[in-house]
């Protein structure tokens, strides 16, 4: 049984807090210091399940961690999302047009993440489940059609399928490759897309027309 590999998610959990504090400081919902302990937790989760792969106790222990963190990551960039249109509407100068350009880029790329590792273990049980291939599916994958001797016996959908779902249900907002099967899947999907609606139809739009005057 061979364990799913943890690095990809590693590293896109370091993406996210990097763009968290390259935010400015009226946009960042969490101080410095809290963003560091919430990121070196959640890569410790990640490093147990990956040396204990038979370990469903690690495998649960890393489920619930990043569920705990996606919930904290999508309220912090709702948060943040009202900040710049409170901004905008109120016309504050306290973040300007460059600014909210950027805080608008790092709150969609944010999305994009958090709901790539959201999806990344609610489907089909997480990386533990899918080893075992006794959950039922929440989105079907190209993959899983296609004709047995297109594809390798083994193939699992692994953190990339994930991050290709959550950029796609970003940037069409709607379904792409995967279809989606569950009430909880779809429910997903609609708030990433709703999130990256706002983000970049209203303050992307604004930033772009607040420099371009």
């Amino acid at each position: 049984m061979r364990s799913e590999p943890r690095w990809p998610a590693a590293l896109t959990i370091l993406a996210v807090f990097a763009l968290l504090l390259l935010l400015p400081n009226r946009v960042r919902v969490l101080p410095p210091w809290l963003l560091a302990v919430m990121g070196v937790a959640a890569l410790g989760c990640l490093a147990g399940a990956a040396t204990h792969s038979q370990s469903a106790r690690w495998a649960g222990i890393e489920r619930w961690a990043i569920f705990g963190l996606t919930v904290l990551g999508v309220m912090a960039t709702v948060i943040m999302l009202r900040v710049l249109i409170h901004d905008m509407i109120h016309g504050s100068k306290a973040v300007d047009g460059l600014q909210m350009l950027a805080s608008s880029i790092a709150i969609w790329a944010v999305n994009v993440t958090m709901f790539s590792l959201f999806y990344w273990q609610l489907d089909r049980g997480g990386p533990f489940g899918r080893v075992l291939d006794h959950r039922r599916p929440d989105w079907l994958f190209p993959q899983d059609q296609a004709p047995p001797e297109d594809m390798p016996p083994d193939w699992r959908p692994q953190f990339i399928d994930y991050l290709f779902l959550g950029f796609s249900t970003a940037t069409a907002f709607s379904t792409t490759d995967a279809l989606p099967l569950t009430g909880r899947a779809k429910f997903a999907m609609m708030s990433e897309s709703s999130i990256s609606l706002v983000t970049l139809v209203v303050v992307a739009a604004r930033a772009i027309n607040v420099l371009g005057t």
